[in-house]
């Protein structure tokens, strides 16, 4: 726990000085003897209150007093933040290589898939974004609460050639930012330290198939993501046997933008329905590896469609409980009234005038 506010601990010495004032009174009045003739007439005039009862109403005064002035100081705990205050950016890998055949009818379909079964399986709250790499990086949908955008982007991606997994992070990154303003831009050079402290609720989750060929290293962009305090969560997918590369036409990029889902692609003309020709490229496990290391997330290895899914539908158990201050001041106050209430209840409830006896 902590405090917002701790210096209005002074508060506390109310307590102190209370227990003061009544052991000055109770000195006091000790120092007044009224004289009766009868020891009979002494026992009629107490309350009849055994020790204990005399005890319970001040502990608990007490007690009460403490707990209110803890609450003057706006107490803190750390707790799991609700999935409506995290963004889950989607960052996929859409290179050439995703038209392998390795896992029925391709990787993309797969991939595609799995991505559209994870957004479905998020609660309504949940803001997800989508970005989408290849040689380059696009931002295909900030982080949103509308479902059928994001859908509808996940159907319009297309091969292009290059893999750029540090690009991909990066623009990941920048879309969060954008919402979140306590995540700076990429742009911005952060200070020696600026990774210490709990880590943002937003987290990235990129998917790929293959080693970085272009742009910056995967391990220098998550070195930026952890500046930033964001967990970035790693998936290799596809297995380690070579197989024929094909893709429907509308999953081939034909010229122009990669990312615009309309069938325009890169510039390098109508590669692939066939495709058998082209390398096989190795997944870079260990670059993978060490992305979600150095940021605090976990790399997580996917050889078929349904241990893709299994990943993917798991995931938000863990990325969407990040730790987070939350203030409790109003329990605190509520608790500290109530013990006071109950205090004063008992004490005027046990000195209640008594019938006399018959």
């Amino acid at each position: 726990m902590s405090l917002t506010w701790p210096w209005a601990l002074t508060a506390l010495l109310a307590v102190p000085l209370i227990l003061l004032v009544r052991w000055w009174l109770n000195r006091r009045r000790r120092r007044v003897t009224v004289r009766l003739s009868s020891v009979a007439l002494i026992r009629a005039a107490l309350p009849g209150r055994t020790l204990w009862r005399r005890k319970i109403p001040i502990i608990l005064f007490i007690a009460g007093l403490l707990v209110l002035g803890t609450g003057v100081a706006r107490p803190q705990v750390s707790a799991a933040v609700p999935s409506s205050a995290t963004s889950i950016l989607l960052t996929m890998d859409v290179s050439h290589s995703m038209c392998s055949t390795d896992v029925d009818p391709n990787r993309l379909t797969v991939a595609s898939d799995a991505a559209r079964t994870f957004i479905r399986s998020q609660d309504d709250g949940t803001k997800i974004g989508l970005v989408a790499f290849s040689g380059i990086a696009g931002l295909l949908v900030k982080p949103t609460k509308d479902r059928d955008a994001l859908l509808a982007a996940i159907d319009g991606l297309k091969t292009a050639r290059g893999t750029a997994i540090g690009l991909g992070i990066l623009t990941a990154l920048d879309a969060i930012a954008e919402s979140n303003p306590d995540v700076p831009p990429t742009g911005v050079e952060m200070p020696a330290g600026a990774a210490g402290g709990d880590f943002e609720a937003d987290t990235i989750v990129v998917l790929t198939d293959g080693a970085n060929t272009q742009g910056v290293d995967p391990v220098t962009a998550a070195e930026q993501a952890a500046a930033r305090r964001i967990r970035v969560y790693t998936i290799g997918f596809g297995t380690t046997n070579p197989a024929q590369m094909v893709c429907s036409p509308d999953q081939l990029a034909a010229g122009g933008d990669a990312f615009r889902g309309d069938g325009r692609g890169f510039g390098g003309g109508n590669w692939g329905g066939g495709g058998g020709g082209r390398r096989y490229q190795q997944l870079d496990e260990e670059s993978l590896t060490k992305v979600a290391d150095v940021t605090g997330g976990t790399y997580y290895r996917a050889e078929s469609a349904e241990k893709l899914v299994d990943v993917l539908t798991n995931l938000p158990s863990k990325i969407t409980l990040q730790k987070q201050d939350v203030e409790v001041t109003v329990w605190f106050t509520l608790g500290g009234a109530l013990l006071v209430f109950l205090a004063l209840a008992l004490s005027m409830w046990w000195s209640r005038p008594r019938a006399p006896a018959a």
